[in-house]
């Protein structure tokens, strides 16, 4: 079952046009992810899909309401995270809780129990009257999907929800959109993090308004390369990079931490000549070898080209 359908949805702004016919289906209980820059048309899609911003054409079915048609049931039926902390930061984390599950219409009993069931989601008890402001940024962010979580939406959208949040905070966040996920939620997720996107089981990868790669994290890398990747690992790799990329037989090269991912096409040809090549000018090679595409290898390649 679909929880969105997507089809040629268009914003324009004037004659600039932020988001240009894209196409797609989230399934119930799936994490979905919008792979791009800053600036691609993420955020764009996002808020129309929410029915926050009308769409110039196309047609986004969310929760089986037309945004278009239906703004209001869709909002009714859903949780949204911006990007920027969206909660007040004067009052305490017991107050933002309760002010939003009052904006979704929770009263008496129930509000006690989602305000209860936030508190051990965003692991904050005995925080209740800290004051929001002074919190960390990652247990605030851990708070805000809370209250986008308060009144059990069946889908949830977070528009990069994790910016400016520590490496420790960004996993422990994304554990908990996974484990919600597990429970049967629906999520739409917008980021610009690489490594992120792995958690995801479908990845939309946009670029200047248009969705140019579609497909879980291992169709993507098996999918929509035109060459091999060879991983290499050799002392100097600055100096190693700058050789190689003059071969006429690597395609493209790029450092990854400490080691090198060349693009090749004859992958048993290319090994010997690039370790002969690197030897005979002093390099030691210590690893050599075809591996996976990673989806930085993907993004790279399809940016470059469009």
């Amino acid at each position: 079952m679909d929880s969105i359908v997507v089809q040629n949805l268009t914003k324009k702004f004037g004659p600039f046009t932020a988001v240009d016919a894209i196409n797609f289906r989230v399934k119930k209980g799936e994490i979905f992810g919008f792979l791009g820059a800053n600036g691609a048309g993420k955020s764009t899609a996002i808020r129309m899909m929410c029915g926050l911003l009308e769409p110039t054409s196309g047609t986004a079915v969310v929760a089986g309401h037309d945004v278009s048609q239906k703004p209001e049931m869709v909002k009714q039926s859903i949780g949204y995270m911006s990007q920027r902390f969206s909660l007040y930061e004067d009052i305490t984390v017991s107050e933002n809780i309760r002010f939003f599950g009052g904006v979704y219409g929770l009263r008496g009993q129930k509000l006690i129990q989602r305000t209860d069931w936030v508190l051990d989601m965003a692991r904050l008890r005995g925080q209740e009257k800290q004051i929001t402001g002074t919190l960390p940024g990652g247990i605030k962010q851990r708070l805000a999907l809370g209250c986008a979580f308060i009144h059990e939406p069946t889908i949830v959208f977070l528009d990069e929800p994790t910016g400016g949040v520590d490496p420790i905070s960004r996993r422990q966040f994304w554990e908990l959109i996974q484990q919600l996920a597990d429970e049967g939620t629906t999520i739409l997720v917008t980021t610009h993090f690489l490594d992120e996107a792995e958690y995801c089981h479908t990845i939309a990868l946009i670029n200047a308004g248009q969705i140019v790669a579609y497909g879980s994290p291992r169709h993507l890398k098996q999918n929509y390369l035109p060459y091999n990747i060879v991983g290499l690992e050799v002392d100097r790799p600055l100096a190693a990079l700058a050789l190689l990329q003059a071969l006429p037989y690597v395609v493209e090269i790029s450092l990854f931490g400490l080691s090198l991912h060349c693009g090749v096409t004859q992958v048993a040809e290319t090994i010997p000549k690039i370790r002969q090549v690197l030897t005979s000018n002093g390099f030691r090679v210590s690893n050599l070898e075809p591996i996976l595409p990673s989806l930085e290898d993907v993004f790279i390649y399809l940016i470059e080209k469009k």
